[in-house]
This record gives structure tokens, C-alpha cells and sequence, in this order.
């Protein structure tokens, strides 16, 4: 069986939380694609965000992962994307929600506020929560489209 893709994105606020991350996907055993493998000073999180969100929607099973300064501006660009439903981990409560009820496909963290043990701990659960069962949450998030 094929290892789940994870595409891993930054922009220059957020690059180094981005590689204490790496690591730890890679050890979970996903086949990590980073779309921001080398820092660039004063880079803008919409071209990052807008790649990854667009990679995650065409490859089905794929997830992402984004990082910025506080992590709201990289959500805001890849919810642009038809398909991408990206969301900002802020606890534990809202990963959890954020996957069972409406199946978040791409994690936003913020490299300003979240230690790299902390962040870790969130992507762990993000990985780990399935999407639910019930027919409300389906339903709800097809109407996303």
C-alpha cells in the first residue's frame, strides 16, 4: 500500500516551525512533498498557500500541511481553492472538530505562537481523527464543495 501523500508549505514566518515539522511527518510515514524547501525572505503566504491547496485537491487521499506567522493568512488563501477546507489549530479541540465534522484536509500553524512540541502534538491528532460517520457532516461538507 501506498505511503498517504502530505504536502508541506511556509512562507518566511513560518519556515522554521515548517522544518521541526518534517521530521516528524516523515516519521509517521508519510511521503512529505515541501513546497518551501528553502527560506525566502519577505516571501507572500497566498503563493504558497494557493500551490498547496490546489496539490491537496487534485491528489485524492493527500493532506496538507501550512505554516505562517500566526497561521490565519495561509488559511485564508487556501479556503480559495475549491475542495481545499483548511483550518487553523489552535488546540486540541479544534483539530479534533475540524476532522470528524468537517473533514479539514489541509492544518494551518502558526510559527509566531506554537512551540514546535506543541504543533507536532496538533498534526499528530489531525492525522489520527477520522472524518465522521454521520450523514449530517457528509452532507455539510459537500455543500462546501
Amino acid at each position: 500500500m501506498a505511503k498517504q501523500t502530505v504536502f508541506l508549505g511556509a512562507d518566511h514566518a513560518g519556515f522554521h516551525l515548517k522544518e521541526e515539522l518534517k521530521p516528524v511527518l516523515l516519521k509517521m510515514g508519510f511521503t512529505v512533498v515541501d513546497l518551501s524547501p528553502v527560506f525566502v525572505d519577505g516571501d507572500d503566504y497566498p503563493t504558497v498557500s494557493f500551490e498547496l491547496a490546489v496539490m491537496v485537491t487534485g491528489l485524492k487521499a493527500s493532506r496538507g500541511v501550512l505554516v505562517c506567522g500566526s497561521g490565519v493568512g495561509v488559511v485564508m488563501a487556501a479556503n480559495r481553492i475549491a475542495g481545499a477546507r483548511a483550518f487553523d489549530a489552535y488546540d486540541e479541540r479544534t483539530v479534533k472538530l475540524a476532522r470528524e465534522d468537517n473533514d479539514a484536509n489541509i492544518i494551518a500553524l502558526s510559527g509566531w505562537h506554537q512551540a514546535s512540541k506543541d504543533a507536532a502534538k496538533l498534526l499528530k491528532l489531525f492525522f489520527a481523527t477520522p472524518f465522521s460517520k454521520a450523514a449530517r457532516h457528509h452532507r455539510r461538507v459537500k455543500l462546501l464543495g
